[in-house]
């Protein structure tokens, strides 16, 4: 346009340095085109990158919480194993307690069978009667002799069965 009013009033010279600026400002037009399309080009690799990026964020805070849960597991499967190790030591010290005292109950039983046997073959006093061995031999010389009266009776009344069948039969 100022080209062709230069030419109008017949300066070539302005028409020729308007065409000069057009032409430079064409040239320029079509670099910033350039880097108009370069630098579409370039931020559409920037918002590529930047999801990229944000997955791997997200991922990583994913990974995160995952690591974070399997430490607590973990931490509370050692607090629950330290806390049966101990039940199981407590446990551990009951059973042995309670062996301890079948072991005692056992050898109070044995003591008191061998003292009980003693008792009864007479080495030993019997401590739940006032009686000296003097009184228990005596004692057992009358339950002898009770006993052999007993005998003796029951012999003569055998012997007198016997004699009055042998009457009846001769009879």
């Amino acid at each position: 346009m100022q080209a062709r009013q230069a030419l109008e009033i017949n300066r070539e010279d302005l028409a020729r340095l308007a065409l000069e600026r057009k032409q430079t400002a064409i040239h320029e037009l079509q670099g910033l085109d350039q880097q108009i399309s370069d630098l579409e080009i370039e931020q559409e690799k920037l918002t590529h990158a930047e999801q990229r990026l944000q997955a791997k964020v997200e991922a990583f805070r994913t990974q995160k919480e995952v690591i974070k849960a399997q430490y607590s597991a973990a931490q509370a499967q050692v607090r629950i194993s330290s806390a049966l190790s101990g039940i199981s030591e407590e446990m551990g010290d009951v059973s042995l307690a309670v062996e301890r005292a079948e072991n005692k109950t056992e050898a109070l039983k044995a003591k008191a069978g061998a003292i009980d046997e003693l008792v009864i073959t007479g080495v030993l006093d019997d401590p739940g009667s006032n009686k000296s061995s003097l009184d228990q031999q005596l004692q057992q010389a009358s339950v002898s002799a009770g006993v052999e009266a007993e005998l003796a009776a029951l012999r003569s009344g055998q012997d007198q069965k016997n004699n009055k069948a042998l009457e009846e039969g001769k009879s």
